[in-house]
Parts: C-alpha cells; sequence; structure tokens
C-alpha cells in the first residue's frame, strides 16, 4: 500500500474519531493546555451525535469497531494500559466486540474445502449460516458425520490484504505521533503498533488458535473451575477452526443471568478461581475473558471460546503475583516490597522502606470495608501508578495479567454484584503459596539444584575444558576434586528425595 494511500486512509480514521469525540475526548479538557484545549473545542465543532453519548473509552470501542480488524485489535491492545489510561477505559475496551455483516455460506464452503483439501461432506454432515461474524472471521454451526454439534470459523475472504492495508496506516500513524508529539514518545508508538500488527498475523493462522485452546483446555480441565471446548482437529486448517459446540447460554445476554437454578455467587467464583489458577499453578491464561467469550449453564458451569489472546508468565512473574496478593491479603507491606526489589522490579538504589510506604497508602484505604466497594483491579492500577516514581519497567506480560484481572473482576461483580473478589481468591492463592514457599517445597528446590550440579559434573567429565597453559600448583588433583563434588552432589540430592518422601 503506497504512503498517500495510508495518508488519505488515516485521514478517514481520523474524521471518524472526530465525530465521536473519541481523538482528543471533552473529558480531558481540565488537564489540557490551553492551546491545545482550544485545538480539541475547535475540532469538537465537527462531532456528531454519538460524541454526547458515554465514557471516553465507550466512544472510543465504538469508533475502532467501524475501522476495521487493524484497529479493533489496537483498541484491545489499549485495553492492556490501565496503568496508563486509568480502569474504566481499559474495561470499557477490554469488551470491544465487532460485528459486521456476514459473507455468503458459498463462499464459506469454498474456504473451507480449500483449507482441508476434501469435499466438505467428507467431515460435516451439514454446514448451517454464520451465527456470529467479526472482522476477520464468522463462525457456523456444523454437525460431524457421527452428529456431533461442532463451531466452524472460517476467516473472511480477502482479509489478509485489508489487515496489510489497515497495519500501513497504523505504522503510518505511529511514525507521526513519534515525531510530532513528543510525550508520546515514552509509549513507544512504534513499538506498540508492531505488537499489534504481529498479533494480527498470528490470529490470522487460526491452526495457533487451535493449539492454545487445547493446551489451555488441558489446563483448566485441573480444576474444573472453568472448561474449553475440545478440538477437531481434522477441522483444523490456516483459515479454518474446528470446535466442539459450546454447551449453555452467552453471558453476554442480560437474560442468561436469569437462568433457573444459576447460582450466581458459585458462578462468579469459578470465573476469578479459573484465572488465577491458569495463572498462577500453570503460568499460562485466557487473556480475553469478556462476556462475549464465556457460556454457562446452571448450576455454576463456565465454558470460555475465543483463544486468539493468550497469556503466559514465566516462574518469576507467578512468584510476584502470588506473593502480591498474599501480602495485600496479610497487610504485610514490607514482605510486598521486598519482593519488588528481589525481582528487579524496583532498581536497587531506592529505598525498600519508602516503597513500602507507598504500598500502604495503597492497600490500606480498602481494608475494613465491604467487599462491594474493594476493587481487586483498581487497587493493581493504582499500584501500577507508583511505578513512574520508583523508575520500575513495566513488563507486557504483567500489563496484560493486569488488564485480564481487571475485565475479571468486571465480569464477576455484574453476576454477583456482593462478589468479594478477596474471599475467592485467597483459596487459590494460599494453595500456591503452600506448595511454592513451604520448607517441603525449598527441600525440593535444593533438591533441584542438587541435581543440575550433578548433571554439570557429568557433562565436564565427558568433555573436560582444554587447559590453560599455565603451571600447576602443587598438590593439585582435578579428578579428586571432581569425584568429591560428584559425591557431594549426589548426598545432596539424595538427602532432598528423602525430605520430600
Amino acid at each position: 500500500m503506497g504512503q498517500m494511500s495510508a495518508f488519505w486512509r488515516l485521514i478517514g480514521a481520523g474524521w471518524v474519531l472526530i465525530r465521536a469525540d473519541a481523538l482528543i475526548p471533552r473529558e480531558l479538557d481540565p488537564i489540557l493546555p490551553a492551546p491545545a484545549r482550544l485545538a480539541a473545542r475547535t475540532l469538537r465543532l465537527l462531532s456528531g451525535p454519538r460524541a454526547r453519548l458515554g465514557r471516553p473509552g465507550q466512544r472510543l470501542a465504538g469508533a475502532l469497531e467501524g475501522l476495521g480488524p487493524a484497529a479493533i485489535k489496537m483498541g484491545q491492545f489499549l485495553s492492556t494500559r490501565a496503568d496508563i489510561f486509568g480502569a474504566p477505559f481499559a474495561e470499557d475496551l477490554s469488551r470491544l466486540k465487532d460485528r459486521l455483516p456476514p459473507f455468503p455460506l458459498s463462499q464459506a464452503r469454498d474456504e473451507i474445502e480449500r483449507n482441508l483439501g476434501r469435499p466438505i461432506e467428507t467431515l460435516f454432515s451439514r454446514l448451517d449460516e454464520p451465527v456470529a461474524a467479526a472482522s476477520l472471521a464468522q463462525a457456523h454451526p456444523a454437525w460431524l458425520l457421527d452428529g456431533t454439534k461442532v463451531a466452524v470459523k472460517v476467516l473472511r475472504p480477502g482479509i489478509e490484504q485489508r489487515v496489510a492495508e489497515d497495519s500501513a496506516v497504523l505504522r503510518l500513524a505511529a511514525d507521526l505521533a513519534e515525531r510530532l508529539v513528543p510525550q508520546a514518545r515514552r509509549l513507544k508508538p512504534r513499538d506498540f503498533v508492531e505488537v499489534v500488527i504481529r498479533a494480527l498475523d498470528l490470529e490470522m493462522d487460526l491452526r495457533f488458535e487451535a493449539a492454545g485452546c487445547a493446551e489451555l483446555g488441558e489446563v483448566m480441565a485441573r480444576d474444573a473451575y472453568m472448561t474449553a471446548p475440545a478440538v477437531v482437529w481434522d477441522g483444523v486448517g490456516k483459515r479454518v477452526l474446528t470446535l466442539a459446540w459450546a454447551d449453555g447460554e452467552a453471558l453476554s445476554d442480560p437474560q442468561t443471568l436469569e437462568l433457573p437454578g444459576l447460582d450466581r455467587k458459585a458462578l462468579a467464583d469459578n470465573i476469578t478461581r479459573g484465572f488465577l489458577a491458569q495463572a498462577l499453578d500453570h503460568g499460562l491464561f485466557h487473556a480475553d475473558l469478556h462476556e462475549g467469550n464465556l457460556f454457562v449453564a446452571a448450576p455454576a458451569k463456565v465454558v470460555a471460546v475465543d483463544y486468539g489472546i493468550i497469556g503466559r508468565l514465566g516462574p518469576g512473574e507467578r512468584k510476584y503475583l502470588a506473593e502480591i496478593l498474599y501480602g495485600f491479603l496479610n497487610r504485610d507491606y514490607a514482605r510486598i516490597a521486598r519482593i519488588h526489589f528481589d525481582a528487579g522490579y524496583v532498581p536497587a538504589h531506592h529505598d525498600v522502606d519508602a516503597f513500602a510506604q507507598a504500598l500502604r497508602a495503597v492497600g490500606e484505604p480498602i481494608f475494613g470495608r465491604d467487599a462491594r466497594e474493594v476493587s481487586m483491579g483498581k487497587l493493581l492500577a493504582q499500584l501500577f501508578e507508583i511505578t513512574a516514581l520508583f523508575e520500575m519497567a513495566l513488563r507486557p506480560e504483567l500489563v496484560l495479567l493486569q488488564k485480564t484481572m481487571v475485565t475479571v473482576e468486571g465480569v464477576a461483580r455484574r453476576i454477583d454484584p456482593a462478589h468479594d473478589i478477596w474471599a475467592a481468591a485467597d483459596p487459590v492463592v494460599r494453595r500456591w503459596i503452600t506448595r511454592e514457599l513451604s520448607p517441603a517445597a525449598k527441600v525440593r528446590d535444593f533438591a533441584d539444584e542438587a541435581l543440575k550440579a550433578l548433571r554439570a559434573l557429568a557433562r565436564l567429565a565427558e568433555a573436560p575444558p582444554v587447559p590453560v597453559a599455565v603451571a600447576a600448583a602443587p598438590g593439585s588433583h582435578s579428578l579428586a576434586w571432581f569425584v568429591a563434588g560428584a559425591v557431594v552432589a549426589i548426598l545432596a540430592f539424595a538427602a532432598g528425595a528423602l525430605a520430600l518422601g
């Protein structure tokens, strides 16, 4: 796509944002300098009826829905920055949904046969009209030859070209922002846009989504707080995804919460605990748990769909999350502060006691208040607000985690207004702490380290390093030292194994 064409598409996108008062929202007027405030008010003269409806995040979400897949994806990623834009804005964007007219069933059949390399009748006895159509793909109910009902997701014909055009516009916008708006440079717009484009590229290969669904399905089955549809691998291709039909009713339907026998409290607890168990116990979590991706059934069954965005946490990040939550549950701010310093999230030249004091200012207002007045998402947002003061470098995986926690909290509170997210999180967090930080866990870790040392010694014996040409010290016996080291490692490993036993 040429630079001039991208420029005109960018102008068109700007017009849509201006009409919705989503480019420089009126809510920003009190904090804008006088020249910027005058420019914003001038642009607002061109706004339309939608400019007076809803919060800034809601207006922006509505505008982005009409601008295509790349704009929608950008909105989804903006929703991960509650630390910068605030929790309400992030939550408004996290529920961003896009609805477009479906493409004909005949085209869907052609796409399926082309991608699977077989006639459609060899896999499906029936394929119906789409029940949902989004900017990238649409979903069809279908039945396998054995009568099993499934959902077939098919990418839109020619969507790759549309995404390429949108990507060119995003790159141009990021380049202009970096050059012309110095305040935007700290947000690294070019890097941000490349992340968005990369995510779109991955979403346009449905084999990746199938793999993510299968992996998370195995994780979810271990706790049974929520489940994932089974993947029908014979019906998976680059542009086609076939999953078992999700039982239950969509949580996005207001009537769903009136289902007979539905246990709202247990349902809200299952969603909260399901997310935390995925993140803490397995380091892998569904990162888009809004109502549109959740199907529920009585009494408290939850099925999650749409695995286009998956978050991953390493052992260090999981320990960080668990200890942060555990520390707040126990009002142990010194411990939380020390965790941040030990993990390297706060530079060592800062004062750990001052950081603990800042954390106390975040945590103390929540205690002694009704659960309905206490927001874990707000607490995490406030926690991230102090990052600039203490020069903390935000990690992308932690920002995605924060965004998902804000979304999960909002969903749980809408299901059960009295939902106590702290009480729901408590058993999952304490289980992790008991398992990972108990004396037995420390012995296990010691045994693991001893085993690594033993393997390293074995590799050293098999391929000793080339000796440096220096005179050997009197009484040096390298073989004896190697044997001694191996014996010590074996004894350490054995001690650890016996202790665990």
